[in-house]
């Protein structure tokens, strides 16, 4: 057991909001096309003045307000974005300031792409447990409406906008993280990718416009999941000690509805102990799993006393689950 305890969550949305009937239109389908190819209703959408760091900081102010605690109480922010607000500095500096953290306030990022959140989690209980902090603030946000390429339906449809932080300080007794695992698999690193932004694509290198845009072959990333995630499961929770039994609610990465659905079945995990917000928020990249979570504390899913396991997949291919004892 790690020690961490969950202090409490927030939540932040754009402003604005984007249907699945908004979409058709806009794209010119017929009326149901975008809902049947996505299972989104809803997505929020950033607007052109929004930044990725504004909406963070709002969702790192919702958490310190449902804690009653004073931004000046952070001694620790970790940003666990999917992707950043650009490529230098850290995104977690412009979250810093936007929140308004005491100057000298340490912050710095932690990237695994869709499983960020899981991995800063991990990163934080570890640096909670030395005693060198007190209080993490741990932020995940994403724009993904700013990388989608509208030619490709299947990469496209599915995203919306977000953030989500949580604050975090050393648990108690029977608080923190029973197991935890993450394993990459590089057959699969082109399944889910943005070429550009980094030191190999570039205005010196050679890159063209849609090197900026995400690319997806959802149908390898199913594949690969499918066959690797029985066996990873059952990995964790021999860490636990336990099976999939002991687990109360599961918050998986949002990242399509039929790839929940399935995982679900073929788990044998009750739909009822699954949060499932994607029809109203799509897939929001690495803020998914920590919103996810933040509904399932304010709707009392996930509380004092019950056990969560975090999982999901992410470009790499990662795999990644966590088991935390609230």
């Amino acid at each position: 057991m790690i020690p961490v305890r969950l202090v409490s969550t927030g939540k932040a949305l754009p402003s604005e909001q984007l249907s699945s009937e908004q979409l058709d239109q806009r794209l010119g389908h017929a009326a149901g096309h975008t809902f049947k190819a996505s299972g989104v209703r809803l997505r929020h959408v950033a607007a052109a003045a929004e930044t990725q760091s504004q909406l963070a900081a709002a969702a790192l102010h919702d958490a310190l307000k449902n804690a009653s605690l004073p931004a000046s109480s952070i001694d620790l922010l970790i940003s666990a974005c999917g992707v950043q607000e650009q490529a230098l500095p850290s995104t977690a500096c412009f979250i810093a300031e936007q929140a308004g953290l005491k100057p000298g306030t340490p912050a710095f990022d932690v990237n695994a792409s869709c499983l960020s959140f899981m991995a800063g989690l991990r990163v934080a209980a570890g640096l909670l447990a030395t005693g060198g902090y007190t209080r993490i603030a741990l932020v995940s946000s994403d724009l993904a409406s700013r990388g989608v390429d509208w030619s490709e339906p299947e990469a496209s449809l599915i995203f919306g906008d977000g953030a989500a932080a949580v604050i975090l300080e050393k648990g108690g007794a029977g608080q923190g993280i029973r197991a935890f695992k993450l394993e990459t698999y590089p057959e699969g690193r082109s399944y889910c990718e943005i070429r550009a932004g980094g030191t190999r694509r570039n205005p010196r290198i050679g890159v063209e416009p849609g090197d900026f845009l995400f690319r997806m072959d959802g149908k390898a990333v199913f594949k690969l999941a499918s066959k690797l995630m029985p066996s990873f499961l059952s990995g964790l929770m021999a860490e636990t000690g336990d099976d999939l039994s002991s687990i109360d609610v599961v918050v998986p990465h949002q990242a399509s509805h039929l790839g929940m659905a399935h995982a679900a079945k073929r788990l044998g995990i009750p739909a009822e102990k699954v949060v499932d917000i994607y029809a109203t928020h799509g897939n929001q990249v690495a803020a998914s799993i920590p919103t996810a979570l933040h509904e399932a504390v304010i709707s009392g899913r996930a509380k004092p006393g019950t056990r969560a396991l975090l999982m999901g997949t992410a470009a790499g291919l990662t795999i990644g689950g966590l088991v935390l004892d609230l």
